[in-house]
């Protein structure tokens, strides 16, 4: 009873340090995921608060600027529009309307003024300004800085060093410049005094975080608004020197106008319109990442506590996977013997498959032969009929080169006929000028017998006049004789021509009649010309798809090759499946068992 007790306390302590392992192996992995997650998202969330602060300081200095900008444009474009009224001559007293219509509309402005070159006790000089304020008979403007600097600059607008107003007492600064003519004389000096107490009062209604101060300060560092006055027009007070970053000149005005130090903030906006003053803001970043550091805490611990409860989830679904495992390994044993049976029978087909493929491979490579020979086969068809195509695209040329030279011999013809008629129109003519011919020898026949007989009349002086009488008679018959023979040979002319002419045109019918024959014959040629072709199209498309043909059969053959190699292959890893299936029946018995002892033991450590 001792030992049996002892045997089941061993038993329940192995499960116990058992359990507890299991417990551990769960829970480590789940808390060391867990620390490296919160360490990563604390890293990025410090890195996405970083861009926040960066974003939202400058969004807001940018709308200050803006807002800033927007109120010191006016001032600096009245400044500018006074001094082109002084150089274009106004007169003191319409400047003072000038002044007062300007100053009514601005907003930080305490006073619009101007001063002329000239003495204000001198003729042609005065000193004007939207207060109406009366200086004493020894203010003398030109003593003053803002009138200096403006002298001493030449068309540009001076923004002076800030100052405490003797009549408001509030800290101001002006801006001013010179008006000269056209020959740069200096006429007088416009100014407008802006309260920058004003600015510095707007600038405290806004609020960054709890801690945030922001200034409005120079490229020197010096403070253009403080919400402490006393550091306004205090050299013993820079704001370089003053900054949590220990912000320097070179950050100022550098293009990355946003800095953490030592766990605080600095931002600036560019320069605020014309001006040289720029607005800057700092502070802790603690003030925006308070609540984020809470929530990085919150997440943290919120996954610890899931660690926890994933591990014991974990050890239960362990346990029951154990069981769970025990069922399967019992199925796997029944499974694997069924697989053993299945692949024999899986080995067998295979091998009558191997077979099959091998004789289908056989018969691909009789086929793959057969078409390489019939390719060749074609392919000589089709080298002749391309031959047959160009000489009959030759014959084709030939008869139409035929056909162009019958087309000649007819237009040839055609314009011997056509020459011949007008020869045939100028012999008829030639008819009228011997019928002329023999009209005039006729009439001189005749005179000549009148002038005969006058002349035998006459006696012995007419002898003379009737032997000439008589030559021309003789002449005139002559002539007659002579057109007759003429005659004669017209007409033979004109038979010769009209034969000719006849000859000429049956010849004209049979090259027409050649010609028609040569059309036609160029147009069968030109049918056998396309049948050639195409004849010769189809071989070439023939010899290509018994290629194509030839190549898939290839293909195919390779195709079953690989299959034939692949059936050897499954042949060879069924067998190798069955000797792994009885490996595997053994496995799942053996783990079957050994779940079995397992649960029986933890079994037994419960009832402990």
């Amino acid at each position: 009873m001792k030992n049996k007790t002892e045997k089941t306390k061993k038993i329940s302590d192995a499960s116990k340090k058992k359990t507890r392992r299991l417990f551990l192996s769960t829970l480590v992995p789940l808390i060391t995921i867990t620390f490296i997650s919160c360490t990563v998202f604390a890293i990025l969330m410090l890195q996405i608060l970083q861009i926040y602060i960066k974003a939202e300081t400058g969004r807001v200095t940018g709308e200050i600027d803006t807002n800033l900008e927007a109120n010191f444009n006016p001032d600096i474009l009245v400044t500018k529009n006074i001094a082109k009224f002084a150089e274009a001559g106004i007169d003191i007293e319409s400047m003072d309307k000038l002044v007062h219509t300007f100053a009514e509309n601005l907003n930080y402005v305490t006073l619009v003024y101007y001063a002329t070159e000239t003495d204000r006790n001198k003729a042609g000089g005065g000193f004007v300004n939207s207060a109406d304020w009366v200086p004493e008979e020894s203010w003398n403007p030109k003593t003053r800085s803002w009138y200096k600097a403006a002298i001493a600059n030449k068309g540009k607008i001076i923004f002076n060093t800030p100052y405490r107003d003797d009549m408001t007492q509030k800290i101001c600064s002006t801006f001013s410049l010179a008006a000269r003519d056209s020959h740069g004389k200096v006429l007088g000096v416009c100014a407008v005094d802006i309260i920058l107490d004003d600015i510095a009062e707007y600038l405290s209604t806004i609020k960054l975080s709890e801690n945030t101060s922001l200034f409005v300060i120079d490229e020197d560092g010096n403070y253009i608004t403080n919400p402490d006055n006393t550091k306004v027009m205090n050299n013993t007070h820079n704001y370089f020197n003053d900054s949590l970053n220990k912000i320097s000149k070179a950050q100022l005005t550098a293009e990355e106008n946003f800095a953490t130090v030592n766990k605080n903030y600095f931002t600036c906006s560019n320069k605020i319109g014309e001006t040289p003053w720029y607005i800057v803001a700092e502070g802790p970043t603690n003030d925006y990442s308070k609540k984020v550091k809470q929530f990085i805490y919150i997440f943290e611990i919120a996954l610890a506590i899931f660690s926890l409860f994933a591990a014991g989830a974990n050890l239960r679904t362990i346990f029951k996977s154990r069981e769970e495992d025990r069922k399967m390994g019992a199925s796997l044993f029944e499974e694997t013997q069924n697989l053993v049976v299945a692949t024999k029978e899986t080995a067998a087909t295979s091998q009558d498959q191997s077979a099959a493929v091998k004789e289908i491979v056989a018969t691909m490579e009789d086929s793959n032969s057969l078409s390489e020979n019939i390719a060749n086969k074609i392919k000589d068809v089709s080298k002749v009929a391309t031959k047959t195509s160009s000489e009959v695209a030759d014959g084709v040329a030939a008869v139409e080169k035929n056909v162009e030279q019958l087309h000649s011999i007819f237009d040839a013809n055609q314009q011997t006929i056509s020459g011949m008629k007008d020869l045939g129109d100028k012999i008829d003519s030639i008819w009228d000028i011997v019928n002329l011919i023999n009209s005039v020898a006729d009439q001189a026949k005749i005179i000549a017998f009148n002038a005969e007989i006058e002349a035998t009349s006459a006696g012995e002086s007419g002898k003379k006049f009737r032997i000439v009488a008589n030559e021309i008679r003789r002449l005139s018959d002559g002539i007659i004789d002579s057109t007759k023979e003429v005659k004669e040979k017209i007409t033979e002319i004109q038979h010769s021509s009209d034969s000719l002419i006849l000859a000429s045109e049956n010849g004209t019918e049979k090259i027409n009649a050649g010609y028609e024959t040569a059309k036609i014959l160029s147009n069968h040629f030109e049918s056998i010309k396309s049948s050639s072709e195409i004849t010769a199209s189809s071989a070439g498309d023939i010899t290509a798809i018994i290629q194509q043909q030839t190549a898939a059969s290839e293909q195919i053959l390779i195709a079953l090759k690989q299959i034939s190699a692949g059936v050897e292959n499954f042949t060879v890893a069924t067998n190798n499946i069955s000797t792994s299936a009885d490996s595997i029946r053994k496995l799942a018995e053996d783990l079957n068992s050994q779940n079995q002892e397992e649960i029986e033991m933890a079994n037994r450590g419960r009832k402990a």
